[in-house]
């Protein structure tokens, strides 16, 4: 079983939760804080972690970007009423996916391991070069000009999808179905926060991509 970090200041919540979890089988560590959930994230390196966005101190968003400076594990964020703005932002610092308040632990559960599974990306194929970005698949590993490439999971299924279909427009519906799961049921800011988040660490000017282009009105092409 996985093991789950649940960053939730909310002591009742984060309670009810750890105790469901548990009871499903999982192995789950716990923290009220941003600070202490950072310092658990160093020593225990959980599998995933669960997020709540309003924290004391650092909020989530803060904490989201921190973990990302030094570590790749699926973030899934709790928002409370799903609100855009918290959606948008939590995605762009790094999250991978979003519940909104209240959860169900079952729901969550379930996200989780869409996570997870979504987290193992193929490895079919060898190395392809693009300029000074090669992207090897059989080994996983990205280099720009000979330097390793640090993509999370969902940022390096997303570029061996698109790279997998050079030159051919690939709409915000398909990347969620084939990089985020055929059953998931969410929307295109995942795919364009991620997207972003790509074109940061492979492009020379992430404002003006060469790779990784939109094609405005359907989606995006990968390819020079």
């Amino acid at each position: 079983m996985p093991r789950i970090l649940l960053i939730e200041d909310d002591a009742d919540v984060r309670e009810g939760l750890e105790i469901a979890l548990r009871h499903l089988g999982h192995e789950v560590l716990a923290s009220g804080d941003g600070e202490t959930g950072i310092a658990v994230v160093q020593a225990s390196t959980p599998d995933v972690v669960v997020l709540d966005v309003m924290l004391p101190g650092a909020d989530g968003f803060e904490v989201c970007r921190r973990l990302r400076s030094f570590s790749n594990v699926p973030i899934v964020m709790l928002t409370a009423r799903g609100e855009d703005v918290d959606i948008v932002a939590g995605l762009e610092a790094g999250a991978d996916d979003y519940l909104a308040k209240p959860v169900q632990p079952r729901v969550l559960e379930a996200k989780l391991k869409a996570v997870l599974r979504r987290a193992a990306p193929s490895t079919s194929g060898g190395p392809m070069s693009f300029g000074d970005l090669v992207i090897d698949r059989a080994s996983l590993v990205v280099t720009k000009g000979n330097r390793h490439l640090d993509l999370t999971p969902m940022e390096l299924r997303l570029l061996l999808e698109l790279s997998g279909s050079v030159g051919l427009v690939l709409t915000r519906q398909q990347l969620l179905a084939s990089v985020w799961g055929q059953d998931y049921l969410g929307d295109s800011r995942l795919v364009d926060a991620c997207v972003q988040r790509l074109r940061a660490k492979i492009e020379d000017v992430p404002g003006d991509p060469q790779l990784l282009r939109t094609v405005r009105g359907f989606g995006y092409r990968f390819g020079p």
